[in-house]
């Protein structure tokens, strides 16, 4: 987190859709929860090579200013309500650059997205941009999924922003083991529970395509299970009500599948805590997650921990 004695910072990245209030409720949430200043940002997208002072592109971006100028206005005076410290910010040219540059100059401890914006090029511009976001961040992405249709039959209600349920993926790598410590903070600051997911990877063939023998993978579940009952007790001194889960298939079925059925309201894990087979043929677990989840995903690439922060965690070797 930031420096002692400042307030906390999150970044809130908005295209000011109707379909971004729910990234906006959920950044409003955490900066009142957390006695954070929130910044609310908005990026005039403008590719780069063309010129702004030609009368066309003068005009476009006359336009997009005023607009986003009144979108801002009129976010502010929600978010102040919601009692929120706020903060508004515009830039020009490419989304993802222009936030994270943003991100780096202000310190930001949390930046938040929504993953879907606008209709047609502008909804896939904004999908590109959170995971561009994500993939570089300074600090942890919180991204937020809104379902168009949710809204259009709500009449535009929003429910309640809910963060009682945390499930946080873990792998015990280092960095899933610092997605579990910043999930503590969010956890200890919403007040919510947390579970632990560890997923058993699909048996494969060994190097002379035999498969292991059942005694080493009932040893290798018990080791693990153990591991993950040292971790729950690790959270339960640090007053977290905490569970955990052990899961086999495929890391990003598993993880989704653990969601829906736990009704977790988010989920909480590291960005490059891949291995095995899943790595090889299907990427980024993370990134898989972010696009199919109906949940809010905290990726912690880069956690940013306040310098009096003492780890709940203590470093772990990789299990093998």
């Amino acid at each position: 987190m930031s420096e002692s004695g400042a307030r906390p910072r999150i970044l809130f990245a908005t295209d000011l859709s109707r379909s971004a209030e729910r990234a906006e409720a959920y950044a409003c949430t955490l900066a009142a929860s957390w006695g954070a200043t929130l910044t609310v940002m908005s990026v005039l997208e403008f590719p780069p090579g063309l010129d702004p002072e030609y009368p066309v592109n003068r005009m476009y971006l006359t336009e997009l200013m005023k607009q986003a100028t009144q979108g801002l206005v009129e976010l502010k005076e929600r978010t102040v309500a919601r009692g929120a410290v706020v903060q508004t910010r515009i830039a020009t040219g490419i989304p993802s650059e222009e936030v994270l540059a943003a991100a780096g100059a202000e310190g930001t401890d949390l930046i938040v997205v929504g993953t879907l914006g606008k209709t047609g090029v502008e909804h896939v511009l904004l999908g590109s941009t959170a995971e561009r976001i994500i993939r570089t961040a300074p600090c942890p992405v919180l991204a937020v999924r809104m379902e168009r249709s949710r809204t259009e039959q709500d009449g535009g209600r929003q429910p309640p922003v809910e963060i009682g349920r945390l499930l946080v993926p873990i792998d015990f790598s280092d960095c899933s083991l610092d997605a579990v410590e910043y999930a503590v903070i969010v956890a200890q600051r919403a007040k919510a529970s947390l579970t632990l997911l560890h997923v058993l990877e699909p048996v494969s063939y060994g190097l002379d395509f035999s498969f292991p023998h059942p005694d080493k993978r009932e040893r290798q579940r018990e080791a693990i299970k153990s591991r993950l009952e040292g971790l729950v007790s690790s959270l339960a001194s640090a007053q977290v009500k905490a569970g955990y889960l052990l899961r086999g298939g495929l890391p990003n079925d598993s993880i989704l599948e653990a969601a829906r059925t736990g009704s977790a309201d988010m989920i909480v894990m590291g960005t490059h805590g891949r291995r095995g087979l899943s790595h090889a043929f299907y990427g980024s677990v993370a990134e898989s997650v972010l696009r199919k989840s109906h949940c809010p995903v905290l990726t912690v690439r880069s956690p940013k921990f306040h310098p009096d922060h003492r780890r709940v965690l203590t470093a772990q070797p990789i299990f093998q």
